[in-house]
């Protein structure tokens, strides 16, 4: 069932403001319902959202159940598919929709915006020829000029985004913890456009985001301030991921300069926009809407789960800019958790394994339900 507020779409103020402030809002979360029903147009229409990102859990939830698949699924399984294809099939099939409901935003930002990602199989993680394969693959199967492929930022993951950019193909950079992972990632991009500028190819078709992950910071470094149960550990509750994501912003702001991004500028390039990811407030105690209105600056992306996007849009606060000037106050938040022996290194490394993980396992949990499916204990609609 959809739970988005139809009544709502018509206005929603605070997701105009931010769309004022540089911010372009993208809905993490896709399922043949959506499309079918109309919701995703109807929210694409009225301006709530202008992309959509999907993951391996995403396709689970939706897939899983197999309810809005069932006629896919029995057909799939008198062809004979394998697992795997059939779900390469299902969820290229969701995204090239969704591209089409988003084309004309596509049409009307020049590419900027109307975006759906598409992840390569997260078992390739760490393996980049893999993954450079799957992504040409994914890219020539969905077909359509909106789609980005999303691959992620290990260390494997790394020349992949080179390769791939270099053939043209627009990249969602997933699962960045870390800003010296960033600051890899953005090189790569621009190793990549190097490489499709010299191919020929017109860098004007070719856009990136950088997804670095933002709630998952404060799970983990919440966690570790509780167990230390102290007066100053506590007063650091819930600034490490607004502080982390800050300092990316900077990063970024700082790297897309000087001679080298200049010659690529003046060739059609497009800066690689940092994407908040994981911005659904994970502690009931934090506003539902922190992560949105903390990471308001001109020139990024904020994906949000539905929740949010209602949330935002219903008591939302957008005030302008709350990044740019607050990185003095970072670095310190982040030096604090240093000194209270909350190693930023060990915290971002280890949230880089449990999301490649998490990612994998939900992919697995995939593959049972839709092989169930296909061997004909799930697909009775035949």
């Amino acid at each position: 069932m959809i739970t988005v507020n139809e009544e709502a779409t018509a206005t929603a103020e605070p997701l105009q403001r931010l769309a004022a402030e540089g911010v372009s809002v993208w809905l993490d979360d896709l399922s043949r319902r959506r499309i079918a029903s109309g919701d995703l147009a109807r929210l694409v229409t009225s301006g709530r959202v202008v992309g959509v990102t999907t993951n391996p859990s995403i396709f689970r939830a939706a897939i899983g159940s197999g309810e809005d698949y069932r006629e896919e699924l029995a057909g799939l399984a008198a062809r004979g598919v394998t697992p795997d294809e059939a779900v390469r099939t299902m969820t290229a099939a969701d995204v090239r929709a969704a591209a089409d409901v988003l084309r004309p935003v596509y049409e009307a930002t020049g590419g900027r915006d109307g975006r759906v990602s598409i992840e390569v199989d997260p078992r390739l993680a760490h393996r980049t020829e893999a993954t450079v394969a799957e992504a040409g693959r994914l890219a020539r199967l969905v077909d359509r000029p909106n789609v980005m492929i999303k691959i992620p930022a290990t260390t494997e993951g790394l020349p992949a985004i080179t390769e791939v950019t270099g053939l043209g193909i627009s990249v969602n950079v997933t699962l960045i913890f870390s800003l010296d992972r960033h600051r890899e990632v953005m090189e790569a991009y621009l190793a990549g456009l190097e490489k499709a500028r010299a191919a020929g190819i017109d860098l004007s078709t070719v856009h990136s985001v950088a997804s670095f992950f933002v709630s998952r910071v404060d799970t983990e470094v919440d966690r570790r301030l509780t167990e230390l149960g102290t007066d100053e550990a506590s007063a650091l509750k819930g600034r490490a991921a607004l502080a982390n994501a800050r300092l990316a912003y900077l990063a970024q702001r700082e790297f897309f300069t000087g001679g080298r991004w200049a010659a690529l500028a003046a060739a059609g390039a497009h800066e690689q926009r940092p994407l908040w990811a994981s911005t659904g407030v994970k502690d009931p105690a934090y506003r539902d809407t922190l992560y949105v209105e903390e990471l308001v600056a001109p020139g990024t992306v904020n994906t949000v789960p539905e929740a949010t996007l209602d949330a935002v849009a219903d008591h939302g606060r957008v005030d302008g800019d709350t990044v740019t000037g607050h990185y003095d106050r970072a670095r310190a938040d982040l030096t604090a958790l240093e000194r209270l022996g909350i190693p930023y290194d060990a915290v971002v490394r280890q949230l880089e394994d449990e999301g490649v993980a998490k990612f994998e396992a939900a992919w697995a949990e995939l593959l049972q339900a839709v092989a169930t499916a296909l061997n004909g204990k799930g697909a009775d609609a035949r």
